[in-house]
């Protein structure tokens, strides 16, 4: 029920998670665990994977034996920018080629920046890479990125890091729609409720970082959004009741009810 697939590749858990703002790698581990996550992203121009020998390694503490790494471009605001880190990061990883393409528009609201993404997106996927891809929620834009050939589409709920939760349902459930690509939130979320709303609507899974790193308790926080994606997807199989306007409805059956008073036939 809750496992999905993304580049031909099955994974347990519809949750990903990143790995900035942790206290440390013993902090990061912990609340990746928790969260039961298989997928971990990382974003190469701030964490190190190994670029750097002298100093203390991802990897060691979420070793790709256990964790699909799922490298990012945060920090990337022009389409070459992207391209040249993804490089980077296949060859640190021993030709790895599931990867998360941001490419941003400006620094104070990290909003991603349509035109380079696509651009980024048509050289990465002719270079054999399986690209999921932050962008806007804007379905025509993410209808493009799925014909370039995305392995998976990553609308942002509201701005990264904000906590705003789901600003946007209607568009969303508009991506989800017309998707033939998994569709995952990615940014904006702040609380469990935010992680269940998504996949209420319909979304195949939900990345986060912030919303467990800057909890007051991350890795309790990192078991709840475990727990809300899972209920989440729960209830969007289960197909919640119809919505009624000015209109109650009896939980209980009225037929038979002590003291009612039948009309002869």
């Amino acid at each position: 029920m809750n496992s999905f697939t993304i580049a031909a590749h099955t994974y347990r858990s519809r949750l990903l998670v990143g790995t900035g703002k942790y206290r440390d790698f013993d902090e990061t581990r912990a609340a990746i665990e928790a969260s039961g996550a298989d997928i971990v992203t990382v974003a190469i121009r701030r964490t190190n994977i190994g670029q750097n020998a002298n100093e203390p390694n991802l990897l060691d503490a979420l070793p790709p034996s256990r964790f699909t790494i799922l490298p990012n471009t945060a920090g990337c605001y022009t389409a070459d920018d992207a391209v040249r880190t993804l490089r980077l990061a296949r060859e640190l990883l021993d030709g790895h080629k599931l990867c998360k393409l941001e490419v941003l528009g400006d620094p104070k609201t990290l909003f991603p920046n349509v035109v380079e993404t696509l651009r980024a997106t048509e050289t990465l996927v002719r270079e054999g890479f399986d690209v999921m891809v932050y962008t806007s929620d804007d379905p025509i834009i993410a209808r493009q990125l799925q014909d370039l050939g995305c392995v998976a589409v990553m609308p942002l709920a509201s701005l990264i890091g904000s906590g705003m939760g789901i600003l946007n349902p209607w568009n969303l459930e508009i991506i989800i729609a017309e998707a033939k690509v998994p569709v995952l939130v990615d940014a904006g979320v702040g609380t469990a409720s935010d992680a269940a709303i998504a996949m209420e609507l319909g979304c195949d899974g939900v990345l986060m970082n912030t919303a467990i790193a800057a909890a007051r308790d991350p890795i309790l926080m990192a078991s709840a959004m475990k727990k809300a994606v899972e209920a989440g997807r729960e209830a969007y199989l289960a197909g919640r009741m119809p919505k009624k306007i000015y209109q109650a409805t009896p939980s209980s059956p009225e037929g038979g009810v002590i003291g009612t008073v039948h009309k002869a036939a």
